[in-house]
């Protein structure tokens, strides 16, 4: 279910379903550094799609935080799956926010490197690496606005959620991030 939506050059939803259901081309990876996907949406991303992506992972790494990679899909119904590193929170005070800045950008250029038309991606390290909710959001939001006018393949970028509560939360926050404007093309409609 889309919850939120913006539309610039590029479109951007809220969607309330797994990233692995998502209709999109690529899906992006919330990975550490040593791309071992053991937990979080990594270990599902690698369960789900069988032992060849951790395979091609492991040639891969290690990725630094704040950059991307990308490996096949494995037995995922997706072209690539784009690994990008965002940072462990600490605090706030180790450079998280613009860690996680530099892990969007990443992940979205690696799209454009690859040609992909449609991307879905989790909320990059507010799960295991306790990223906060918010500030992540306004980091992933500052991302997409530095990224929009420099997109030629990109058509939709997909923010996934599963939890339906934490899928209303996200929508709370983007609403006041990217509030309605009747008088721009850039504007956020909540959706439900």
């Amino acid at each position: 279910m889309i919850l939120f939506e913006i539309r610039r050059k590029v479109r951007f939803t809220l969607r309330n379903l797994s990233l692995l259901d998502a209709p999109a081309q690529a899906i992006v990876n919330a990975a550490n550094s040593s791309l071992n996907h053991g937990g979080g949406v990594a270990g599902l991303i690698s369960r789900a799609g069988g032992p060849e992506i951790q395979e091609e992972s492991r040639r891969k790494a290690p990725v630094p935080t704040g950059t991307a990679t990308h490996t096949g899909a494995g037995r995922l119904p997706f072209r690539w799956i784009v690994h990008t590193v965002g940072p462990v929170w600490q605090g706030g005070g180790k450079n998280e926010r613009e860690l996680l800045f530099k892990a969007v950008t990443s992940a979205l250029e690696e799209c454009e490197a690859l040609g992909v038309r449609t991307v879905a991606m989790p909320a990059v390290s507010t799960g295991i690496f306790a990223f906060p909710l918010e500030p992540a959001l306004e980091e992933i939001n500052r991302a997409l606005i530095a990224f929009d006018p420099r997109a030629r393949c990109l058509e939709e970028i997909m923010l996934c959620e599963i939890d339906t509560r934490k899928a209303d939360r996200m929508r709370e926050i983007l609403s006041m991030l990217m509030p309605p404007n009747p008088q721009s093309a850039d504007r956020g409609n909540v959706l439900k």
